[in-house]
């Protein structure tokens, strides 16, 4: 492992046989997993590159017995790494060998669905696309899909404010949540948000969105749920040149036009995606768009009748509109599956994720050309256009002594580029070990330090994921909060000022 993470608590260590019996007496029955083979599965995330068994999996199914694992962490001094689907691609769930994996997998019922209300209620393992499905009978589904969604779970999805290819037009996870259950670090349990989009106080909710699993474990979420539109209809446009594509989006957007979603890939992306799908996917072009259209029908003929003027004034040299819904999903297949079908052509490879103002498509896509010739390693492209949101998949092979070294360097390069024309190093997968020591590239020491506050005011002792998000570690006494306990103050070495 090249990413350097926090020492292990020999202390902790020593005690793990304690620890075990403790926790099978707060989540009995098959609920706590401590072998070496049984845990295997749980020694990394998506990103596979890195791996480390955990101390100890915990597999909680009440909000009471989350609370009662925290709980005894917290009194004990034990860190804790929330873990989902384990679907994340930024390290997010990744184990730390002193630390409580809890895993919320067996928390995967649908609690309530309020159509008056169009909220439903679902507990953090649901998966994203189980949710549609819930309410798919009534002409209703949940917006945010990121093409994992068969398999990601909606608490990941709150945690890494995950996205999706109809994230352009109706927002990210958290333009569709409404309210989450809690369990803080204490053990301590509150609720924020509800079924109203309006609410009083802080925005703790946008807080809580995103945060990694750094501020607490999430038990319970409502999401808003909308109506699928009347009608819905998909481009597949095809361009000589990348950076025609990547005009053609800037210029849809700046005509007003808000897609449901558009979607872009390069060549390579295309070839390896028809291959695994067949989706009739153009094999002559450099760059492909799908753009998808919806809203009354009268309304999408003449939005797909500009979309395809400017797409001609842009070079397109093939236009395929769909024709049926089973087209149109067809469409849509081939890029879903693009991750998978990549897998095909590569032993392994990097999926990265940074997001650009859309201006400044054609300029990164041909700068990242030219990396890929330093570094001498492919690179095929899937991204989400029309919102600048990138995800560059960087081909290597592990056996190689080198080589992951050098596709971690030539990623690191393309969210710095992303930095530097104005986006941001992630736009849904999170931050996670990833990305962590790449923050001070976007933010200062002291806009760091300000998010590290918050993370005190939910965890004082850092006892959650722990080695995520944030390059040094500090502890909460330095940042300036002052913790009392049992009439004492914690690390009295320690200046005050």
């Amino acid at each position: 492992m090249t990413i350097m993470m926090p020492a292990a608590d020999q202390a902790v260590l020593a005690r793990r046989e304690a620890i075990i019996a403790a926790l099978r007496k707060l989540v009995p029955g098959e609920g706590v997993i401590s072998s070496a083979a049984e845990m295997l599965p749980y020694e990394s995330d998506g990103l596979m590159a890195y791996r480390q068994p955990p101390m100890v999996v915990v597999l909680p199914d009440t909000t009471e017995q989350v609370s009662k694992v925290l709980r005894y962490c917290h009194e004990n001094g034990i860190k804790v790494v929330p873990r989902g689907s384990g679907t994340s691609l930024s390290g997010g769930a990744l184990p730390l060998a002193d630390a409580v994996l809890l895993g919320l997998g067996k928390f995967k019922r649908v609690r309530e669905i309020d159509f008056d209300n169009r909220a439903v209620v679902v507990e953090p393992g649901v998966t994203n696309l189980a949710i549609s499905q819930a309410v798919a009978h009534a002409g209703f589904y949940y917006a945010p899909d990121p093409s994992s969604q068969i398999a990601c779970s909606i608490g990941g999805n709150v945690a890494e404010n995950s996205g999706g290819v109809h994230s352009l037009k109706y927002g990210m996870t958290t333009n569709n949540l409404l309210g989450c259950e809690i369990v803080l670090m204490s053990g301590e349990v509150i609720r924020v948000g509800g079924k109203t989009a309006e609410t009083s106080g802080y925005d703790l909710m946008g807080i809580i969105t995103g945060s990694e699993g750094l501020l607490g474990v999430i038990t319970e979420i409502t999401v808003r749920i909308l109506q699928k539109p009347e009608t819905a209809r998909a481009l597949m446009i095809g361009f000589a040149e990348v950076e025609h594509a990547g005009q053609c989006v800037a210029d849809v957007i700046s005509a007003g036009i808000i897609p449901g979603g558009m979607e872009m890939m390069d060549k390579p992306a295309i070839h390896a995606a028809e291959a695994f799908v067949h989706a009739g996917y153009p094999l002559d072009v450099e760059a492909l768009l799908i753009i998808e259209l919806d809203g009354p029908g009268v309304e999408v003929d003449e939005l797909i009748k500009r979309v395809e003027k400017i797409a001609l004034g842009c070079g397109s040299t093939t236009c395929q509109i769909s024709t049926s819904e089973q087209e149109r999903l067809l469409f849509w297949s081939g890029r879903k599956a693009a991750f998978p079908a990549v897998g095909r052509i590569s032993p392994d490879y990097l999926c990265m994720d940074g997001t650009i103002p859309r201006a400044a498509l054609p300029l990164v896509l041909r700068r990242m050309k030219e990396m890929s010739a330093k570094y001498g390693l492919g690179v095929a492209n899937v991204f989400h256009a029309g919102d600048g949101n990138l995800h560059p998949l960087i081909l290597y092979d592990a056996n190689k002594p080198g080589e992951l070294q050098l596709a971690e360097d030539f990623g690191a390069d393309i969210l710095r580029l992303c930095v530097e024309v104005g986006g941001v190093l992630t736009g849904e997968h999170g931050v996670g070990i990833e990305k962590r020591d790449l923050m001070p590239e976007m933010f200062s020491e002291v806009d760091l330090n300000q998010q590290q506050r918050i993370k005190c005011a939910f965890d004082a002792q850092g006892l959650l994921n722990p080695g995520k998000v944030f390059p040094t570690l500090h502890r909460c006494a330095e940042l300036g909060r002052v913790h009392v306990h049992g009439g004492k103050l914690a690390f009295p070495d320690l200046p005050r000022f």
